[in-house]
């Protein structure tokens, strides 16, 4: 019994593997737009890579955050600056009010506003 080789043609198809497997981690680069797509590329360069987008999602979810408080500031600001506005017509009607020329009929409609603007800060509040 006789086999027969061909190192040639063995060799060739070897070089013709690696080439194909060179083309593969090529296009999937490429076509990834990544330098490490998997471990095996470049171990450390995963770790640090996931390392910086985690840490870029967190800084993220902080601006999100800041942001979220800045409109809850916000809405806060025109809560009390609406209460504040409310005390000032409380005030200025407690003022006519207490006037002697305003008559008692005056009074009972004062009244009956400030017991609505009342109303409206507790609403507000």
């Amino acid at each position: 019994m006789k086999i027969n080789t061909n190192v040639s043609s063995l060799t060739a198809q070897e070089a013709a593997s690696n080439t194909n497997k060179s083309i593969t981690n090529s296009l999937e680069k490429l076509s990834s737009g990544l330098r490490v797509n998997k471990a095996a590329d470049d171990a450390s360069g995963l770790a640090i890579a996931d390392k910086l987008r985690t840490q870029a999602t967190s800084i993220n979810q902080g601006i999100s955050n800041g942001n979220s408080a800045v409109a809850l500031l916000q809405i806060t600001d025109k809560s009390m600056a609406e209460q504040s506005t409310i005390l000032d017509t409380i005030k200025a009607k407690l003022i006519q009010a207490n006037t002697d020329t305003t008559s008692v009929a005056g009074r009972t409609a004062i009244a009956k506003d400030i017991t609505k603007l009342l109303q409206q800060l507790n609403n507000i509040g």
